[in-house]
């Protein structure tokens, strides 16, 4: 994959995490793009980092439980060991 592309998505994910009115992040393009490489790398600067597959049922159910914001956060972890 083309560096430049890394170096021009990984400095907008920086700014991104350093605003402090962020909103969550959202990132959507093509298939085989990417996408999930760029986030995967910009995810070790961070100490907790959990990714979810919106496309895969078993990621997706979590969401759907109607759970308070604090079960949610545990329940994430949880369902990501």
């Amino acid at each position: 994959m083309n560096k430049v592309f890394y170096r021009n998505i990984l400095d907008d994910l920086e700014d991104w995490v350093k605003k402090e009115d962020r909103k969550p992040l959202i990132i959507k393009g093509a298939r085989q793009v990417g996408k999930t490489t760029a986030v995967n790398m910009f995810s070790e600067k961070f100490e907790q980092y959990l990714y979810f597959n919106l496309e895969l049922e078993d990621d997706q159910r979590i969401f759907q439980q109607n759970l308070s914001v604090g079960d949610l956060i545990s329940a994430m972890f949880l369902h990501k060991n």
